[in-house]
């Protein structure tokens, strides 16, 4: 069964820093974009912050963590992290992880394979 599962979340103080991690299984992925999402309070939209090519040599950030978050692969672990610095309150949201076979940019959000998500909670 193909899953992604998120680790690395937690509490933070502003100005920190946080690497979250995405574990791709049941498959290779290796051929697929994958990238990370956020939403920042129940019933609010999930919103793109990352997302990183099947080569890893294209990337795409929001514009709110350009700067302060990088996106890296390991095609031979299967894996996707998202190194977050000088954090901000704002970033406090759930994080999630996400793949797809098309090639970036993504036209919409409609994507292949979700993780379950994991929180990240940004302290004053």
């Amino acid at each position: 069964q193909e899953r992604l599962v998120e680790s690395g979340g937690g509490l933070v103080q502003a100005g920190g820093s946080l690497r979250l991690c995405c574990a791709a299984s049941g498959r290779t992925f290796s051929s697929y974009s994958m990238g990370w999402f956020r939403r920042q309070a129940p019933g609010k939209e999930r919103e793109f912050v990352a997302a990183i090519s099947s080569s890893g040599g294209s990337t795409v950030y929001a514009d709110s963590v350009k700067g302060r978050f990088t996106i890296s692969r390991d095609s031979a672990k299967n894996t996707v992290c998202l190194q977050m610095n000088s954090l901000k309150t704002e970033d406090t949201a759930d994080y999630y992880c996400a793949a797809d076979p098309l090639p970036l940019p993504w036209s919409d959000y409609a994507l292949d394979q979700w993780g379950q998500g994991t929180q990240v909670t940004v302290s004053s």
